[in-house]
């Protein structure tokens, strides 16, 4: 079945509007893991608007030896204050996987992939690296881009492909153009020799024709809306629901 990895970022800000330690991060991650989610998910940025370095190495106590642990971010973004740099957290908490994702600060959420050709010689020493610590890397790219032998080449184990747009004709009635270049994308991927995971904006609304549309699909990543949904159900509720899709 496709791993389920649930983003907490959201938990973080929410606690952070407040300043103070509710909702308890480190609770989340366990009701989701009761639940039967196989992995957790965050993303920290130096600006440290949600999920901060500490976060990071509680929920590696946390998670040890219960489920996957993945981080995500932009290992270009230098430290900042208590910020360290992406590698430098996977240095201490050695999590399951590393998603190298090209994100500015100024920018809301990530909204696009890393082009290989392009980016794989400067990425290849952050990837060794990342490997020696026995993580797993995974490269965010653009549905429809190519260049996965540079992935490949420079030791990436997997993509994840950016599901935003997807998810956007999804909920505009017609999503079929952008499922076909997911699907293609996932293919040629497979292909070169990656696993593929996927993310952004993925929901239950949306999510089973994705999964029906790509076989082998390893992972999907679910934040914003898992976290918005769980408002309504219940934190444990949303997950199973996720899970039964992803079944």
């Amino acid at each position: 079945m496709t791993l389920l990895s649930v983003n907490l970022n959201k938990i973080a800000v929410l606690r952070n509007s407040r300043g103070e330690t509710e909702p308890d991060i480190i609770r989340a991650a366990h009701a989701c893991i009761e639940a039967g989610c196989g992995g957790i998910t965050v993303h920290p940025r130096p600006d440290q608007r949600h999920v901060r370095p500490d976060d990071v190495r509680a929920l590696a106590v946390a998670l040890r030896g219960r489920v996957e642990y993945n981080i995500e971010g932009n290992p270009f973004a230098p430290p900042r204050g208590s910020y360290p740099g992406l590698v430098q957290l996977a240095r201490e908490v050695r999590p399951t996987q590393v998603t190298l994702v090209p994100d500015a600060d100024g920018q809301l959420t990530s909204d696009h992939g890393f082009e290989l050709a392009r980016d794989a010689e400067r990425l290849r020493p952050l990837v060794a690296e990342l490997r020696a610590l026995g993580c797993r890397v995974s490269l965010f790219v653009d549905a429809g881009t190519g260049g996965f032998e540079h992935a490949l080449a420079i030791g990436a184990e997997r993509i994840e492909i950016y599901t935003g747009p997807y998810a956007h004709a999804f909920a505009e009635g017609d999503a079929r153009e952008q499922l076909a270049l997911c699907v293609d994308t996932a293919r040629r991927a497979q292909q070169a020799g990656l696993a593929v995971n996927a993310g952004h904006d993925l929901s239950q609304a949306n999510l089973g024709t994705f999964r029906a549309a790509i076989p082998g699909l390893a992972e999907v990543s679910i934040g914003h809306a898992l976290i918005g949904e769980a408002l309504y159900d219940g934190l444990a509720v949303t997950v199973r629901n996720y899970l039964q899709i992803l079944e």
